[in-house]
Formats: structure tokens, C-alpha cells, sequence
């Protein structure tokens, strides 16, 4: 019986319970949450914070009209369109990329930085 009383947490909430806000012991007496008027100040700020505001995110936008596209058996570039329309294959993937401002043939950002 008295191994078994070891075993078990004392219920002495005035030695075994610590302050919430800065763990240490509480002082004995009445029931309390905190040990001083400080930490019970502190403990109502935390409580009566204002809830953070929540990020915004801006709208998917999808990938598909800006990738380039290569057709592995005419070699044709095409933007935003992954069968090819000669040979109706299915095209692979080149990356990110545009119509070139100079001749309107599709080009991969990759192609622009690393010429």
C-alpha cells in the first residue's frame, strides 16, 4: 500500500502546482493560476490579445497557358498547347516561357537567361 501512495503525484496544488506564466511555485493559501499580480496582469494580456490577421493569399493562376511545349518528333514549339496538331503526339515539356517579342515564336525564360 505504500509503494503504492509513492507512485502517485501529491494533490497539494500549493507544492506541486507552478504559476502559468512564469512556472514558479505558488504561494499557499487560496486557489490561484498565477503567483503574483504581475504574471495575473501578464496572463489577461495573453488572454485578450487580438487574434492575428490572416494572410491574404493571391488566386491560383494556372501553369499551363505560359509553358512551352516541344513535340519530340517535328521538333514544334508550342505555347500553352500539349498535342501536337501535325503529328498528334503528345508534346514534352520545355518549362515557363512566352512568345518572343521579336519573331512571336515560343521561347522558355530558361532559353532567355542561359542563350
Amino acid at each position: 500500500m505504500a509503494s503504492q501512495e509513492a507512485d502517485r503525484p501529491s494533490r497539494n496544488t500549493s507544492v506541486t502546482a507552478t504559476c502559468s506564466i512564469c512556472h514558479a511555485p505558488l504561494p499557499a493559501g487560496r486557489l490561484r493560476r498565477t503567483c503574483s499580480d504581475a504574471c495575473r496582469q501578464a496572463a489577461w494580456r495573453q488572454r485578450h490579445q487580438p487574434q492575428p490577421a490572416t494572410l491574404a493569399l493571391p488566386a491560383n493562376r494556372p501553369r499551363k497557358p505560359s509553358t512551352v511545349y516541344e513535340c519530340p518528333d517535328c521538333d514544334t514549339k508550342l505555347l500553352g498547347t500539349q498535342i501536337c496538331p501535325t503529328c498528334n503526339t503528345f508534346m514534352r515539356r520545355l518549362g515557363l516561357g512566352g512568345t518572343c517579342p521579336c519573331c512571336d515564336e515560343p521561347v522558355t525564360l530558361d532559353e532567355l537567361i542561359n542563350p
